[in-house]
């Protein structure tokens, strides 16, 4: 199953939620598709009963990896994540997810049991405090491997092209 907004998500959520399922949400750019991917998604997944997979939109990948990236759109990293068969929700974040307060306005609509992320997440405390104050936790479930990444496959390419 697969939706594009948070508006479409919240009735599948509240629906798990009556059923006494876990809700697990993972978030992320997932560009071009790799083994530590998947991983990380088996993993999440693991940790819960309804994975749910929040994209990050284009103009926030501009943003936070470079003007060259994303490789792939947002509705076709959508399309790559359903095709993987992990996900039982995977949505595309709102453009504007900056700051604590997105991010906070993110986990009181969805509610997740659990926030997945990998070891290298950034502002883990935070998350942390987030997921806390509305009856959550944090959850390390993959430790990252930096050998293997969308930027490392970006970046070998670029040097067999030469």
């Amino acid at each position: 199953m697969t939706h594009t907004t948070i508006t479409e998500i919240l009735p599948l959520i509240d629906q798990a939620k009556v059923k006494g399922k876990r809700i697990v949400l993972a978030t992320g750019v997932f560009d071009i598709l790799h083994s530590e991917h998947l991983n990380f998604l088996r993993k999440a997944k693991q940790v819960g009963d309804l994975l749910i997979v929040g994209l990050e939109s284009d103009l926030r990948v501009k943003q936070t990896k470079g003007s060259d990236r994303p490789i792939n759109t947002a509705t076709q990293r959508l399309f790559n994540l359903k095709k993987l068969n992990v996900a039982d929700v995977v949505f595309i974040l709102p453009t504007q997810f900056s700051t604590p307060q997105d991010h906070e306005n993110l986990i009181k609509q969805l509610s997740p049991h659990i926030l997945a992320v990998s070891s290298n997440s950034p502002h883990l405390e935070a998350k942390r405090k987030i997921l806390t104050k509305y009856h959550g936790k944090v959850k390390i479930v993959h430790q990252h491997n930096p050998l293997i990444s969308t930027t490392q496959i970006i970046n070998n390419q670029k040097i067999h092209e030469k």
